[in-house]
């Protein structure tokens, strides 16, 4: 239960925030500034990020680069529009390219912009192709984006209700599961692409294994179908490798980005390659802010201090040692089903809902998240160090202890 203090301020928040349409239950509290992993609110109390902005905030808060980059930009040319190159666009893409081994990249500014994009891409491949009802295959318990398309690619009911009727064109399938896609493509002739998060965020921290990633990429191979990866959270280092589908040696046709992209400053990417690359021309698609020169420089900046502060291989150390410091105190704890997750994705599934964890944890300096009702989801920014992840799991195994056991 939310304690009676926090609750009164659930209720004068609600009353400040009366003019804002009523889309999000947001919690008590308003930021002001923030430095590395710590953040502080209008009040001056301090809190340990563990979310980063929900996989946004890759260099913490107030990185002395990113702060002067996105300055400087800004003193020279925020905007310009696609009707003209833009020079830190091309570079981006440049080096999008170089780290993916994916030779075109569409710029937006959200991931379900990036994941509108790849929808679109799969399906005038199948007109291409000669397929008058192109079908994409997506999973349960993906979360793909809000926008209709998106949304009904989404696998959250929860999400969709009230939104029908949801966009056709989508099949869904167990997570993880080859051989129900193999059973899929014998029965449907419309396939053109199979849709997946390498790890589902939204969904869990729900990890797909390396065989049937690898699986996977020998059956859209068989099938001349695309295989597109949402990395919208799971890219950009957060798994310790530049791409989660990394991990696995695969390579995607389409490959989307968000999230941790620009540290903070909204942009997103649909990366193309393999039986996806060529088919877009001019006017097949396109976006008014996407790419432009503040965005561009902020990816930019964010990319080249992950390799120079070696931030990849810190991701996938730190979030190693904090899996195992929270298998070590929580071995043998009532209630605790998994513990599992990949560099800086973790989660924590217990067997009860336990989203009063959020507030609990907020009342204690510490900013974490749950999803999927049962699964504590964590977050850090990718500058975590060995003692913050010390401070982490000891701020958190009292919380869940104490909720365990109420």
């Amino acid at each position: 239960m939310v304690p009676a203090a926090l609750a009164a301020v659930f209720v004068f928040w609600g009353c400040l925030m009366s003019h804002l349409m009523n889309t999000y239950a947001r919690l008590p509290v308003a930021f002001s500034h923030g430095q590395g992993c710590r953040i502080t609110d209008t009040e001056g109390r301090e809190y340990l990020d563990a979310l980063s902005g929900i996989a946004v905030s890759t260099l913490g808060h107030a990185h002395p680069r990113l702060v002067s980059a996105i300055a400087n930009q800004a003193g020279r040319l925020l905007h310009t529009s696609n009707l003209y190159h833009i020079h830190e666009q091309e570079l981006l893409s440049d080096k999008l390219a170089e780290l993916s081994g994916m030779p075109e990249v569409f710029f937006c500014n959200s991931g379900c912009e990036a994941n509108e994009a790849a929808i679109k891409l799969a399906r005038y491949y199948g007109h291409k192709k000669g397929i008058d009802s192109p079908t994409i295959v997506v999973m349960e318990k993906a979360f793909h984006g809000r926008t209709m398309a998106t949304l009904s690619a989404t696998g959250n009911r929860k999400a969709q209700a009230g939104f029908e009727p949801l966009v056709s064109g989508f099949i869904r399938v167990p997570y993880d599961d080859l051989e129900a896609i193999k059973a899929i493509g014998r029965r449907n002739k419309n396939i053109v692409a199979v849709m997946l998060e390498i790890i589902q965020g939204e969904g869990g921290i729900n990890l797909a294994s390396l065989e049937f990633q690898k699986g996977l990429r020998r059956l859209c191979d068989k099938q001349g179908w695309l295989l597109i990866c949402d990395e919208v959270q799971c890219g950009m280092a957060r798994t310790g490798k530049w791409f989660g589908y990394q991990h696995a040696g695969i390579q995607p046709d389409i490959a989307t980005l968000a999230k941790g992209l620009g540290s903070g400053v909204p942009i997103g990417a649909c990366l193309a390659g393999g039986l996806a690359a060529g088919l877009f021309g001019p006017g097949k698609h396109g976006s008014t802010f996407g790419g432009n020169p503040l965005a561009c420089v902020a990816a930019l900046t964010t990319i080249a201090t992950i390799e120079q502060d070696g931030l990849m291989a810190q991701a996938d150390c730190i979030g190693a040692l904090i899996r195992e410091l929270f298998a070590a105190a929580l071995a043998g704890v009532k209630g605790v089903v998994e513990i599992r997750g990949h560099g800086l994705m973790i989660g924590i599934e217990l067997d009860r809902p336990c989203g009063e964890l959020v507030g609990r944890a907020l009342a204690a300096g510490l900013l974490i998240n749950v999803t999927a009702d049962k699964v504590i989801r964590l977050l850090p920014p990718l500058i975590f160090s060995e003692n913050e992840a010390r401070e982490l799991v000891d701020r958190s195994i009292p919380l869940i202890r104490d909720f365990l056991t109420s």
